[in-house]
């Protein structure tokens, strides 16, 4: 056993251990009947200029195909996204936000604003600051690998 094996599982050991309660907390937080899918696709939606094919978006947020269709008809039902037919291609679809979308997603992030921030608070704006380099490294490694 190598002297970096205990470092590398103490070290996801945590990062899982921190998602499983960041989402849990974040879950709760949300409005009734939303997931954390859910405003994650919003928020994504949000803050891009572009659409998006349902295939992009189950490649940025790292799932199958399945399972962001799902997601995305969730969205559409509820009235959160447009989804439309790419004139050039029938067999591909574009979606993007709607009005009523963006608001679901600003209801949310103003619901978990105070969990987020009760939590970089407690833990020290120059802490959280320090690991965001080191954690953003380690997600764009295993983005390539």
């Amino acid at each position: 056993m190598s002297d970096s094996e205990p470092l590398a599982a103490a070290l996801f050991s945590e990062v899982f251990m921190t998602d499983q309660l960041a989402r849990n907390r974040l879950s709760k937080a949300l409005p009734k009947g939303m997931e954390l899918s859910h405003f994650s696709v919003l928020n994504h939606l949000a803050r891009a200029v572009d659409e998006r094919t349902p295939a992009q978006l189950a490649k940025i947020f790292h799932v199958t195909r399945g399972a962001m269709t799902n997601t995305l008809t969730k969205l559409e039902w509820a009235g959160h996204i447009h989804i439309r037919p790419d004139w050039d291609d029938a067999r591909q679809k574009f979606v993007s936000i709607s009005p009523s979308g963006r608001a679901a997603r600003d209801a949310a992030l103003a619901a978990i604003a105070p969990v987020i921030g009760d939590v970089v608070r407690a833990v020290g704006a120059e802490k959280v600051r320090a690991a965001l380099p080191v954690l953003r490294e380690l997600r764009l490694r295993l983005e390539r690998d």
